[in-house]
């Protein structure tokens, strides 16, 4: 029996309708979290192993892979102030499964510090949830003369350039709180750059260098052992687990303030319903008993922020440091 022409149209055009939604349907199917992951995820940090990013990272990562039922491997991708590790995951695929831990100099400093950047750290990333925020430390090691902010003050104005600061590298917080003091205090140090905490502090350890501003994560240990004297902490208020630190501020320098952070960056593009679950697997642990005292043991300040929040708070960081770095007239070497 023939087909009636008056339903050929409308038959074709329902085809027709089904073949552009095929598409569109796989796309939607594409765009949810089920069946993710389904192999181990690579967390990479753009320092060297030791340093607070690198600590931060195995904790979580640990944990996120009990979460999530994957591996989660600690990839260590030092140098250029966390530039070279992070424009790798800048380039990566966006599909879950490469993750940064990005810093307030990765993810905010550099890009105002450095003259030619590889990657937009706002356009080429996917915020997934802010870690924590805590202080740098003024310290010095234990065989120092210098009991207090006032003596290194003192001394480097005695003899201008003669005193060497250590960093994790170049634009890291480390970095631009030394240069943040010695351009209020009206002084002229030397800087010794290195690829990670880890390396600024056995410099310090073994008198390579006269002082370091160190992430209070990595300066802990080496305070609590007696290896290091804190002169002041960079926060707006004194450190919970250093109550008899004296912040910058208070040792003469009003204004002083920087407070450094942590967080977990995935590549642009990468498909919200993974960034999600991530933002809220990662929350949870941040929450949980055990790491919340870990990391306040640490001087982490607790955030667990998602997606939102931490793109807001990023975009914030990076105008605030653009504005410092050109008044303080901070420039690389």
């Amino acid at each position: 029996m023939p087909f009636p022409h008056r339903l050929m149209r409308p038959l074709l055009t329902m085809l027709c309708l089904g073949c552009m939604a095929a598409p569109q349907v796989r796309a939607q199917s594409a765009q949810t979290a089920d069946g993710w992951p389904s192999k181990p995820i690579t967390y990479v940090v753009p320092f060297a192993a030791g340093g607070t990013t690198d600590l931060l990272g195995r904790l979580i990562g640990q944990k996120l892979a009990t979460a999530l039922g994957q591996s989660v491997v600690v990839e260590n991708r030092a140098g250029a102030g966390g530039n070279i590790g992070s424009d790798y995951v800048a380039k990566a695929a966006p599909d879950g499964y490469t993750l940064l831990g990005g810093t307030i100099s990765s993810h905010a400093i550099n890009v105002s510090l450095y003259p030619k950047m590889p990657y937009d750290p706002v356009k080429n990333f996917q915020p997934v949830a802010l870690i924590g925020t805590l202080p740098n430390v003024l310290v010095v090691n234990a065989n120092s003369p210098w009991k207090s902010v006032q003596d290194v003050i003192a001394a480097a104005k005695a003899k201008p350039g003669s005193i060497n600061f250590g960093s994790s590298g170049n634009g890291t917080s480390q970095h631009l709180a030394a240069e943040l003091f010695a351009n209020m205090a009206s002084l002229r140090m030397t800087h010794v750059p290195y690829k990670g905490s880890s390396q600024a502090v056995q410099a310090l350890l073994g008198s390579q260098v006269d002082l370091v501003f160190e992430n209070s994560v990595a300066a802990m240990p080496m305070i609590q052992s007696g290896k290091f004297r804190a002169l002041a902490t960079t926060g707006s208020k004194r450190a919970a687990e250093l109550p008899d630190v004296p912040t910058m501020a208070e040792s003469g320098l009003a204004g002083y303030e920087i407070v450094s952070w942590q967080a977990i960056f995935a590549p642009a593009g990468t498909p919200m319903p993974i960034v999600n679950k991530l933002s809220a697997e990662i929350g949870k642990i941040i929450r949980q008993p055990d790491m919340k005292a870990r990391l306040a043991s640490m001087g982490v300040e607790p955030s667990g922020a998602g997606p939102a929040e931490l793109g807001s708070f990023q975009k914030s960081e990076v105008a605030k440091w653009a504005n410092l770095i050109k008044v303080a007239n901070i420039h690389l070497e």
